[in-house]
């Protein structure tokens, strides 16, 4: 199922294409909002500052979502920000972030060994179609850049299991400790700066709010991934509608679509 919310967006001009990796591409960490959130909860609720849980898993909600494609540490700093608010003492965002980290791997850390030990196909932790999709946009000639703020030594080696790194010929990008040397919005602008592409001729696929926004400010055409993790089958109505008020041209949950959104992207 494709939704398309401009009529006539077209990339039949591109010739790069930019996509985020956790959720758009990658479900290896499907679920870490189940785990950021909680533990972001739980350290604001021990400063009893008088709201209810339900209060701060919203606040929590709000920041998590609207930073998601950005480096973890940016969700780590506002978590130090809204404890400083309440009175409290914060620790640095990076013991936040291995804090989380450490959280995170006793989640995935099954799904990686899987994979290592070549116990699964790589299919079971891509989105549905990612292959033949990337596959297709390289035949078409377009340039293909793999952008995330996961850690890139992390992000890195997790593409490498699934088969990703050939696809890949701009390269393949993480978040770095000096967080503010790389960015999606940093790599869009060296992209039109060597003269590779210009803004417009640039697609982004994500399932983020920051990618998005990032390639509709450059004056690209952007798809929407709001796909329900790790199944990937069906439309998540909060991924949706966050991509759709970030300018969105289209949305869909994995891309079995893949030759239809083609077709739509590259009408000619």
């Amino acid at each position: 199922m494709i939704e398309q919310l401009r009529p006539g967006a077209s990339a039949e001009r591109a010739r790069v294409a930019l996509f985020d990796f956790d959720g758009t591409l990658s479900v290896i960490r499907s679920g870490w909002v189940d785990v950021m959130v909680p533990m972001m909860v739980e350290i604001l609720a021990d400063l009893k500052s008088g709201e209810s849980e339900e209060q701060l898993t919203a606040i929590v909600k709000e920041y998590v979502g609207r930073l998601t494609g950005k480096q973890t540490i940016y969700q780590m700093i506002e978590l130090r920000d809204h404890v400083r608010r309440r009175g409290g003492n914060p620790a640095d965002p990076i013991e936040y972030k291995h804090m989380y980290l450490d959280r995170l791997w006793d989640r995935i850390k099954d799904r990686v060994q899987e994979l290592k030990d070549g116990r699964c196909s790589p299919e079971k932790y891509l989105v549905p179609g990612s292959l033949p999709l990337l596959q297709a946009l390289k035949e078409r000639g377009l340039k293909l850049y793999l952008a995330s703020g996961t850690d890139e030594i992390y992000m890195k080696e997790e593409a490498r299991l699934l088969g990703l790194n050939p696809y890949f010929d701009g390269g393949i990008y993480g978040a770095l400790d000096d967080y503010k040397s790389f960015s999606k919005a940093i790599l869009i602008q060296r992209i039109i700066k060597t003269a590779e592409a210009g803004g417009d001729q640039i697609v982004g696929f994500g399932d983020g709010y920051v990618e998005i926004e990032n390639v509709k400010q450059v004056g690209g055409v952007t798809v929407g991934v709001a796909s329900d993790e790790p199944h990937c089958q069906q439309v998540d109505e909060w991924k949706r509608q966050r991509l759709i008020n970030v300018g969105a041209d289209y949305i869909v949950p994995n891309f079995n679509c893949h030759a239809d959104l083609l077709a739509r992207l590259f009408p000619q």
